[in-house]
């Protein structure tokens, strides 16, 4: 045999190359720039929705309080209702004191919660919510 002859080297290809690698990296990151904003609102809206079933429910407290008592006067709401890390880390959920006719429940949007776009939640004995902007309640 010949010892000048020498096999041309073979190339294996066993893994991704740095281009390929950076391509996925960009499509993943256009993908996670568009889903993150929309996680984000959806997130939003579902602790908005939270607190509005809490205001809905001490409403009804106040409502067989009423059929009782005759009057609002003398309620003492039971918070035990609503979901308790929405009432203590994203809403300040408030009875200002009821008249014997009247009541006005209030959901503040605190913490992260704040940029929320409806702002402060109200609900009131007529069963007027506020804001009354679509999609708000």
């Amino acid at each position: 045999m010949d010892m000048t002859k020498q096999r041309p080297a073979q190339r294996h290809s066993a893994g991704f190359t740095l281009i390929e690698l950076l391509v996925v990296v960009a499509i993943i990151g256009v993908l996670a720039s568009i889903a993150y904003p929309s996680y984000v609102d959806h997130v939003r809206r579902t602790r908005r929705v939270a607190a509005e079933a809490c205001l809905s429910a001490v409403a009804q407290q106040l409502e067989r309080w009423y059929t009782t008592n005759m009057t609002y006067v003398g309620f003492a709401p039971d918070f035990g209702a609503c979901d308790q890390k929405v009432t203590n880390e994203f809403y300040n959920v408030v009875l200002p004191t009821p008249t014997v006719r009247a009541y006005t429940l209030t959901a503040s949007p605190i913490g992260p919660q704040a940029g929320d776009s409806c702002g402060t939640l109200s609900l009131d004995q007529a069963g007027t919510k506020s804001p009354s902007t679509s999609g708000c309640w």
